[in-house]
């Protein structure tokens, strides 16, 4: 059975599967009919199809041999004609020969346009030139036409990748020649005015009777460069400093010619060692001539240049700026000449950048130079010097080495580590001499600095100089202060084998001088560089580092030259690119210093600590106490064994009063009214028993200290009355008499309070408020009480 009936089988059983579907045997009959004559149909359509597209695809082949065998005749005609032409056998050679002619004929018609430029050139060259003696209006027209053919050419010769150099250069120069001579014409007319006025007297000032030809002679110039001028401010690719306006260049050149007589010349005016002399002659020339430029030439420049784009630039519109644009490139001409010869001399080279960052911000602030450089403003002379010359990385160096050399012989100095007493207020802290002198050194470099306009110069000098003197000081006070933990320590003493005398200079006062030198130092610096941090200079500099900190992804990315925001970060402060509004640029050296004025006051007031216990100890070791009478005088004299440390109180304290601000003076006492309350209660009270007359004798001792430590704790201060209250109240518990009667209106008597207070709690805390005692518990109360010999009898 082959496929085909099977799948007419297949058919049928899917149609017939019951005998309800023989029913439907002559539906299914004439349904196959139906689609037998269907499908019938549809083969005849494709076998049309079919013999169609048999006919189209030998037509179609037979139009394409046509067309072939046609090129192929053509083909054979134009190789026949080239050997015609060329007079050659093989068609190669005969279309080498032909493209060769194709060339030259090229050529020629790039000649022929070539030779008809020049002649329009010519033409309009000498147009200018004869029109000049006869029409100033043509000359101009015939010359501005010749212009915008030479910047026509431009955007071609770019095109054609440089194809015409020589002829674009002989155009340019033709049209500069015309340039030249018609601005020398004009020229000619204003020198004529100015030799009337006798310029450049100082008095110099146009009369009414040369009003009009001074007006006019300028204003020839100014229409003149007009065009010249539009078209450089209209090109967004020049890179050039301003123009100098016509008019005033010729004002200027007899100006020139007397600066160039005075400081290019073998005049003593003109001295390496001395370039204020004609920066400062360049101001004069501002003072002197400024009023007659404004007088004469304000109002032409507002009549020919108001209402065009070149009144958006103050170069072109305002006479004052125009004028100190044209002396400017006299002043730079010099300037990079002397630059030349100072280079090798440190010091002649600091000095004339010093007086350059002067100069400029004389021009910049007192005559509101702007330059014509929009927002930026006008940079100055110093950073074309600093900048395009590159001496910056130099004069760096040489204001580093500088300031280094002064920081070391500051350091070096006999009385550099004294403290001085007279430089400050008396009420503050004291620092050292070379403390308050590496802080003028670093104001007499920022003042150095504050002109440039250069953030990351700015930020340099910050870094490499400030900072990091800063940092050297900081070292020396650290190093300073671990000296003297070494030598004060029993290993430090044996392994050093410190001397009697190196001993005796770390006991007392003079231990003491030496730790408020560091403290008193780091102090006046940490408040130094807090200072600095709310200067303007310091908040605009911060300001513009979080601009553009903020404005980089990474940390690692450069924000200042070489130097990244993380670089910068470690230096200065850690808010550096976040967004905290917290921050300055001293705060990692300002928590610095911070850290170490910190320890070396806890420092301080261990060393006090120390020697009050050394001071106590004779006094601690003796018990009187219980065995003192009453005097019969009532006086209660102070007991000598405690004459050491109030000698010892009066003696340091009275040198801290001095040498410490009474704020950090205050903290030392409340540290040592600690001690003493520590000692008098744990050493003496709670280890001895005492009679009222001992008690008294106590209370008296303590008197005796605390008045001691109040002469030294500032007036209206309750700092020692705090400090001392707990053993105070103690003291006044243990020496309460015997009987209540006589020992003060309303006192309570010993055998009262020791009934109460050793009743219950409740009746303890009530009899110490009787008595006014706060610092006291209960148990305190009772261990004290227990001291007394009528108690414990």
């Amino acid at each position: 059975m082959n496929q085909k009936d099977v799948r007419v089988g297949d058919y049928l059983d899917d149609k017939l599967q019951t005998t309800a579907d023989l029913d439907t045997l002559d539906s299914l009959l004439s349904n196959v009919r139906g689609q037998h004559e269907l499908l019938k149909k549809q083969l005849q359509d494709a076998e049309r199809d079919l013999e169609r597209a048999k006919h189209a695809a030998g037509d179609h082949q037979g139009g394409y041999m046509g067309r072939a065998r046609q090129f192929d005749r053509e083909q054979d005609d134009i190789d026949r004609r080239l050997r015609i032409i060329t007079q050659s056998d093989a068609s190669e050679d005969a279309v080498r020969r032909f493209e060769s002619s194709m060339n030259h004929l090229q050529r020629l018609d790039i000649l022929n346009g070539y030779v008809e430029l020049l002649k329009e050139v010519d033409a309009l060259s000498k147009e200018c030139l004869t029109q000049l003696q006869v029409s100033e209006d043509a000359a101009l027209d015939a010359y501005r036409r010749l212009q915008n053919l030479e910047l026509s050419l431009g955007p071609l010769q770019e095109a054609a990748e440089g194809g015409a150099p020589h002829l674009l250069d002989h155009i340019a120069q033709t049209t500069q020649t015309v340039h030249s001579k018609i601005k020398s014409a004009f020229a000619a007319e204003l020198e004529a005015v100015l030799k009337k006025i006798y310029w450049p007297r100082k008095e110099a000032a146009i009369p009414i009777s040369l009003q009009q030809d001074w007006d006019s002679s300028v204003g020839k110039l100014l229409n003149f460069q007009r065009h010249e001028l539009e078209a450089k401010e209209h090109s967004t690719r020049t890179t050039q400093p301003p123009s100098v306006l016509f008019p005033i260049e010729i004002l200027v050149r007899p100006l020139e010619q007397r600066f160039r007589y005075h400081f290019d010349g073998d005049k003593p005016t003109n001295r390496l060692d001395r370039p204020e002399y004609f920066l400062s002659h360049v101001t004069e020339l501002l003072n002197t001539y400024d009023g007659f430029v404004h007088d004469s030439l304000q109002p032409l420049l507002l009549a020919h240049y108001r209402g065009t784009d070149l009144a958006l630039n103050p170069v072109y519109i305002d006479a004052t700026t125009a004028f100190i644009t044209a002396l400017l490139p006299m002043v730079r001409t010099k300037v990079f000449s002397l630059v030349s010869q100072v280079s090798s001399h440190p010091q002649l080279l600091s000095h004339l950048i010093d007086e350059l960052l002067k100069f400029d911000s004389i021009i910049r602030d007192e005559w509101n130079y702007n330059g014509g450089y929009g927002v930026e403003g006008w940079k100055g002379l110093s950073w074309e010097v600093l900048v395009q010359k590159d001496c910056f990385g130099r004069w760096l160096q040489i204001e580093k080495d500088f300031a280094l050399t002064r920081y070391l012989n500051i350091i070096d100095a006999e009385d550099s580590g004294d403290l001085d007493f007279d430089s400050v207020d008396p009420g503050s802290t004291k620092p050292t001499k070379a403390a308050i002198r590496v802080n003028d050194l670093l104001e007499t470099v920022t003042d150095r600095y504050r002109p440039l306009t250069s953030f990351t110069q700015k930020l340099r000098f910050l870094l490499d100089i400030q900072i990091a003197i800063f940092d050297r000081f900081h070292e020396r006070l650290h190093s300073s202060l671990e000296a003297y933990l070494t030598m004060t320590s029993s290993l430090g003493r044996t392994v050093q084998g410190i001397s009697r005398e190196e001993q005796a200079s770390l006991q007392g006062v003079a231990g003491l001088d030496r730790l408020c030198r560091v403290y008193g130092s780091a102090d006046y610096l940490e408040r130094a560089m807090r200072d600095w941090s709310d200067d303007v200079f310091f908040l605009e500099l911060w300001e513009e580092l979080q601009d553009r900190a903020r404005g980089n992804v990474s940390r690692s990315a450069n924000v200042a030259g070489a130097l990244s925001v993380e670089q910068i970060a470690a230096q200065t402060s850690s808010s550096v690119g976040t967004t905290s509004t917290e921050g300055a640029l001293f705060d990692e050296t300002a928590a610095a210093y911070n850290r170490l004025r910190v320890r070396s006051e806890g420092i301080i007031v261990d060393v006090l600590n120390n020697n009050v216990r050394e001071s106590l100890r004779a006094y601690r070791n003796i018990n009187p106490w219980a065995s003192l009478a009453s005097s019969s005088s009532g006086n209660t004299a102070v007991t000598p064994e405690l004459t050491p440390l109030l000698m010892h109180l009066n003696e340091t304290l009275g040198f801290l009063s001095r040498a410490l601000s009474l704020p950090p003076l205050n903290r030392i006492l409340r540290a040592v009214c600690a001690t003493v309350t520590d000692q008098f209660l744990s050493q003496i009270l709670l280890r001895h028993s005492f009679s009222t007359a001992g008690a008294v004798q106590l209370s008296a001792d303590l008197d005796a200290v605390a008045q001691v430590l109040s002469r030294y704790a500032g007036q209206g201060t309750s700092v020692v009355k705090a400090g001392l209250a707990k053993v105070g109240e103690a003291f006044k518990l243990l020496s309460l008499g015997v009987k209540g009667k006589g020992e003060g209106e309303g006192m309570l008597g010993l055998w009262e309070v020791e009934k109460r207070l050793f009743a219950d709690n409740e009746s303890a805390r009530g009899v110490l408020e009787e008595l006014g005692m706060e610092r006291v518990g209960e148990a305190e109360a009772r261990a004290i009480l227990e001291r007394r010999v009528e108690l414990g009898s």
